[in-house]
């Protein structure tokens, strides 16, 4: 009987050795920096399971693929650890960072938690970029359906996806400058993106 009962859990130990290896060796392959964030093609060839996951969450929110990775490109360039520079006072003591903004979405907490909440992936996680192109289609359709602003308005969307549904509404951006010169960075990024994999067979 002792005997008998060992069998299955050697085998369970068995089964998530093996997990683990074919875990580590697709995260080897997706791991590194990619050697450019200018090029989607390059981008689907570097990180098959990234564009994998970007398609997935165009098909399930409606945004193309272009338009979350362009927001991506802007928020994080494509980085996992991205974070808000920190703040100084008397300008040399830390104290915190700028926001709580986090990871490839660049999502704060508070928003990041309402996206687990609603979607019930209550697991997600910034530094994961599946759940990260997930969110910033999530957080896009949410703009499409109360701002009305198309997926595919890379300018605008960017604009909302920065200011807020609410802030978008009052017109908070129009006194950014900055702000429209970056939504228009993503929006040409945009259009770069849909040409090149346009081209490529990915």
């Amino acid at each position: 009987m002792r005997r008998q009962s060992t069998r299955p859990g050697i085998r369970r130990v068995i089964q998530i050795i093996v997990v683990l290896l074919v875990g580590s060796c697709t995260s080897s392959r997706d791991s590194g920096p990619l050697s450019t964030t200018e090029n989607a093609c390059v981008i689907a060839r570097e990180r098959p399971s990234w564009h994998e996951a970007t398609v997935e969450a165009a098909r399930r929110w409606g945004t193309p693929p272009e338009v979350i990775y362009a927001i991506i490109w802007r928020e994080s360039s494509f980085r996992a650890d991205a974070q808000t520079p920190r703040v100084y006072t008397l300008g040399f003591i830390p104290s915190g960072r700028q926001s709580s903004a986090y990871g490839f979405s660049q999502a704060i907490d508070g928003t990041w938690d309402w996206y687990r909440r609603e979607t019930g992936n209550g697991w997600a996680d910034r530094e994961d970029f599946a759940d990260s192109v997930d969110f910033v289609g999530w957080y896009t359709n949410r703009t499409r359906r109360v701002n009305r602003v198309p997926g595919s308005d890379a300018y605008r969307q960017y604009l909302a996806y920065h200011e807020g549904h609410a802030g978008y509404a009052r017109g908070s951006w129009q006194s950014k400058a900055g702000l429209q010169s970056a939504a228009a960075q993503v929006r040409d990024q945009a259009a770069r993106y849909r040409a090149q994999l346009a081209r490529c067979s990915v």
